[in-house]
């Protein structure tokens, strides 16, 4: 059964994640990867990621999918209890996993009931495709061509980071690329959980 914790910033909604995994997090390892931000000047999030999963007591394991053999990322994510995927450029995220064949891997684990926590990102993945709403450099992941199908596990779109108006205007972007499609609006201290077939939009405060 799918288990995903789909987040915006996850040291906003941690405090959930204990109650949607159902078990004592403590000495658990997860597998961290913090490849969509390995180009942005700024990643002050990967390291509030990690510490705040560290603070739940698990155990964090980076994992950069795009500078690790592939052999070691196969071990890496068949020992995690857990994968964790960071925010950043989508793009660029998208094309290593798939230029390594991570992707499928992922799909498989999610498949077999691994729990899967991201932010920004990491959550965007999981849809049929990334939408080229200009909020990252495409330019970033010229392996892609033009192909953003991505890992297509949820049926529906998320918005993330809303309220903040990183790229301009959040409504006018959701009218101008997301209005034919089926989206979830979330903000930094909301999550989308799916379990199964259930989707549900917990928050915080």
């Amino acid at each position: 059964m799918k288990k995903l914790f789909l987040a915006s910033s996850f040291d906003g909604v941690a405090s959930l994640l204990p109650g949607f995994i159902g078990e004592d997090l403590s000495g658990k390892k997860v597998a961290f990867i913090p490849t969509a931000g390995k180009l942005e000047e700024n990643t002050f999030y990967v390291d509030a990621d990690r510490k705040a999963l560290e603070e739940l007591g698990l155990i964090v394991e980076d994992l950069d999918v795009s500078s690790v053999l592939c052999d070691e990322a196969k071990d890496r994510i068949n020992n995690s209890d857990y994968l964790f995927v960071c925010g950043g450029n989508t793009f660029f995220l998208l094309q290593e996993l798939k230029r390594r064949g991570i992707d499928k891997l992922v799909i498989e684990h999610i498949n077999k009931g691994k729990p899967y926590i991201s932010t920004s990102a990491g959550s965007l993945i999981m849809q049929k495709k990334i939408i080229n709403d200009n909020a990252d450099r495409v330019e970033d992941a010229p392996d892609l061509k033009g192909d953003f199908s991505a890992l297509s596990i949820i049926d529906f779109y998320i918005y993330v980071h809303y309220g903040h108006n990183y790229y301009g205007n959040d409504d006018e972007c959701i009218d101008k690329y997301y209005s034919n499609l089926e989206l979830i609006k979330i903000n930094d201290k909301q999550v989308v959980t799916v379990t199964g077939e259930k989707v549900e939009v917990l928050s915080v405060g």
